[in-house]
Formats: structure tokens, sequence, C-alpha cells
């Protein structure tokens, strides 16, 4: 490494961000750059340790090291090589990832870990000022035509592979623009959109096709799909939000999540969330608004937070967040060893912005007032018991029932399987017992001859970055299907690893 001495020199440090006071007036990034000087320390903290943990920990295989010994030596063009050659999207899991690579980090051992999700960031976003990156085209054509059902990170990931493989890629997206979650689910104070439109016309440039609005068993046919091309790929996510059936759920106020943050991410971008034909217009016909508000967010993960940093945004009165497990710890705990990626307490920025949280916290039910608006819920504290040190289960805890005044309920308990209406209906495609789609790791086919699928659709709700991860190895898969084999890069056989 550039300095072998550098862990023991300097300490971590995460980049400024702009004033609590000042983000919460716009929906813009607010984290600041580092300084040069700043840069070159933290890239320096790198160990160049025996067995480099982290490329363990990422689920892309990133080849960790040797991109911060680039930094270091201010070799921006190598960083940037060596950091795509496993990731497509480092703009985007620069921004939005939990950095499993962190908890795998070896100085994380006995120091906080390199801040190797932040030095992702600022290599790409340092290549794309200084021009190196370019629309990548490839050379031949193979003359096979691959259609990609869905345009989030994994049929992103999935259809530039395909298309530097050369075969001709077209990605069907049932809304109005390209970037699935990234675009609408994520807000823009974590990834502003200008991030994903230059990613979709750098691929536009490099001979992908998208077509939007076209919602595959709804106004797109999957037999005209099977017709059409010698592939296809089902990526469309996890979406069918995880519900709380308990009295009063009828109640105007309580809503999922993902309607509460789409619609703001829609006026954000200038467009009508309720346009006729939209898929909001059959949801709600009026913005779910939190000005003026108490609100009560019942999910403790990143939509939930993210739903608490939209709310202030918004003017909310207050918010509250609630957790049905108990309080994580605040470090690693026997149940916890390095080098797993451990469950601990996480304050988010949108935390700091102003938010009250509850741990261990059920909701019994939605009471409203007589001209059916929500006006509180009543909640009951849990008492939870551990085998092996986790949680396994709860008994509710006597006498401990509140009613908690509140004008919006934003449900983010997370995810449960792709939607079944449309698309995996019409194409009887086999899906496992949690309602995923059935695919395996070893050539994620599904039980249809020429069909694929990877990303949350098959796995199950994750992460961003295990969605591009699937959506790499699934094109590998394709490749070999079509072509007999393939030069793409895998994971497990990256010749940089």
């Amino acid at each position: 490494m550039g300095k072998p001495t550098g862990f023991l020199e300097f300490q971590r440090s995460n980049p400024k961000k702009i004033t609590v006071a000042e983000r919460i007036t716009n929906y813009n990034e607010f984290v600041k750059p580092f300084e040069d000087t700043e840069l070159n320390k933290q890239a320096a903290r790198c160990m160049n340790c025996g067995v480099p943990f982290c490329h363990h920990g990422c689920p892309l295989g990133n080849v960790i090291p040797e991109f911060n010994d680039a930094v270091y030596q201010k070799n921006w063009e190598e960083a940037y090589e060596i950091l795509t050659s496993t990731n497509n999207f480092p703009e985007f899991t620069g921004r939005i990832c939990p950095a499993p690579c962190e908890s795998s980090c070896v100085l994380g051992i006995n120091q906080p870990p390199v801040s190797i999700e932040d030095i992702e960031k600022h290599i790409i976003e340092i290549a794309f000022d200084k021009g190196y990156v370019k629309p990548k085209k490839p050379n031949l054509r193979s003359g096979k035509k691959v259609a990609v059902v869905g345009s989030g990170p994994a049929g992103m990931a999935a259809a530039a592979q395909l298309n530097q493989a050369g075969h001709a890629v077209v990605v069907f997206e049932r809304d109005e623009k390209p970037g699935g979650l990234l675009r609408y689910g994520i807000p823009d104070f974590k990834l502003e959109k200008n991030v994903v439109d230059r990613r979709i016309n750098l691929m536009k440039e490099e001979g992908i096709e998208f077509k939007c609005n076209a919602n595959v068993g709804v106004n797109i046919g999957m037999n005209d799909l099977l017709r059409d091309y010698n592939a296809v790929v089902l990526a469309g996510g996890s979406t069918v939000p995880r519900d709380l059936q308990i009295p009063g759920r009828e109640l105007n106020g309580v809503h999922f999540a993902m309607h509460f943050l789409k619609q703001q991410n829609k006026l954000v971008a200038g467009s009508d969330p309720f346009a006729n034909g939209t898929i909001e217009s059959n949801i709600a016909s009026a913005q779910i608004n939190a000005k003026g508000k108490r609100v009560v967010v019942i999910g403790g993960g990143d939509t939930g937070s993210d739903c608490v940093g939209t709310s202030n945004r918004q003017g909310a009165a207050n918010v509250l967040q609630f957790e049905l497990l108990p309080k994580p710890p605040e470090n690693r705990t026997q149940i916890m060893p390095w080098p797993t990626y451990p469950m601990l307490l996480k304050t988010t920025s949108s935390h700091e912005e102003g938010c009250d949280r509850a741990w261990a916290i059920a909701t019994k039910e939605f009471i409203g007032d007589k001209d059916g608006n929500l006006s509180a819920i009543k909640t009951v504290e849990l008492d939870w018991k551990s085998e092996d040190g986790k949680p396994s289960r709860f008994v509710e805890r006597p006498d401990s029932e509140k009613i908690i005044p509140c004008e919006l309920v934003l449900l983010a308990m997370g995810f449960v399987a792709p939607q079944k209406e449309g698309m995996l209906e019409e194409s009887d495609v086999a899906t496992d017992d949690r309602g995923n789609v059935l695919a395996t790791e070893k050539d994620y086919k599904t039980n249809l001859g020429k069909v694929f699928a990877c990303g949350d659709m098959r796995r199950g709700q994750s992460l961003v970055v295990w969605a591009i991860s699937e959506g790499r190895e699934c094109a590998r898969k394709i490749d070999e299907f079509l072509m007999g084999e393939s030069m793409l890069e895998s994971k497990d056989k990256s010749l940089l690893i």
C-alpha cells in the first residue's frame, strides 16, 4: 500500500454535511465531498492486510484494497477502472449502500473501519469530472435479443452486462421513467435523480433501449416477449408491501411508505403522480402530506428512515418511529462476531433531523374520528425472549397500552413478494413458498425455458448492492445460455481478484 502505517496515523472521519436547519428546506443531497488531503488520509488507512475480508463482505466482490491504493497515489483513472471492473453503478452504492464491506474490514476489529463507501463515491464522481466515464459500446453484436423486465438496479445491471456481451437489450419499465427503486423509492436527498439520469443516458449511448409505460402483463404481452426475444430477464423487484391488518386499517391517514415516498419523488421531479393511467392514480387521488401532522412511522429500517426525512421536509409537527424488535446494541456482541454483518443501532441522517424512536412496540389499533380520519393509534409494549442471544418471541407487557394521537401513519415494514397480478400470472412462472420467482443461483433460470430472474424478484427484499450483483451474475448465465460460454466478469472468477 502507499502508506503502510496509515492506519496507525490517521483516524476515520466522515464527510461533512450541510446543517439540519438548511437541508430540511429542500430535497437536495447534503453530504459534502472530502477535501483532497482528507480523502488521501482515509485511503491511507487501508492496511494491506494479508486476507482482505472486505472482498468477502461485499456482495459484488469489489477489489477494495487495490482501489484504495490507487486513490492514495491519486491514480484516479486506475481507481475508476478497478472499481468498475466489479461494480456497474458505484455512484449508487457509494450513496445508499449500508456498506457490508466495512463490517468485514480487518481494521474494524479494534478501530473504526476504512471509509470504503465514501471513497467509492469519490472515485466515481472524480472519474465523471475528469471525463474517464465514457460509453463503452461492444465491438461486435451477437445477433441475439434480450428483454429485461424492470429498470431497477438488478435490471440495469443485467442490461449493462448483456449489452457489453454484444446482445441487443431492451429494458421494459412500467413507470414513466427508468430507474425503478432508485428513481421512485430513494428520496432525492439521498440520491438526486440527475445521478440516475446521467447513468441511464450513458447506457442509452451504449446501445441499450428503454421502453417506459410498458407494463408487461398489462399493456405488453409476455407471450410477445417470448416470441420476439432470445431470452427474457424478470427483474421487477419485490413490490408487495407488508400490511398491518388491525382494526381501523381502512381509515384515511394510514398509508404504505412506498406510496408516500413515490408520490414525493414524482412531485420533486415535476411530474404528476395522479395523472390518468399512472399507477398512483389507482391508489390515491391526493398527495399524502405530513405538513402540520403528528406522524408515526411503523418500521425501523431504511424505508422508515426515508419516511422520517421526507416527513420533516414536508413540515410534520413531529415524527415518531416504532420498531417491533428490541433496541439493538451499539457494539458487537458474542452473536455478532467479526467479520459478519452486525445488527447494531443505526442512527441515520434523517434521525438527526428530528425523530423520536421507540423499540419493542406493537400497534394494536388505528383509531379514527367520526369522519373516518385517523386521530390516534393504540400501542402496547413488548417483552422479548431470546434464544442463542437473538430475539425469538415476544409477549405483551401487562398494563402497557397507550393511546398516541397522530394524523398520519406510514407503514414501512418491508416487502413480502413480487406482484403476482399481471406478468407473473400471465406467464405462469413458478414461485417459491414465499411468492418469489423460483430460480437458483446455479443458472438463474425459471421453469420457462428462456426466462431468467434476478434481484429482489428472485431472492426477496434485499440491498441495492445485492440487486446489482444478482443482475451481473444473471447476465453471465444468460450469455452462456445464448452463446455456450461467456467472457463476462463473475464475482467468483474475476481476473482481478
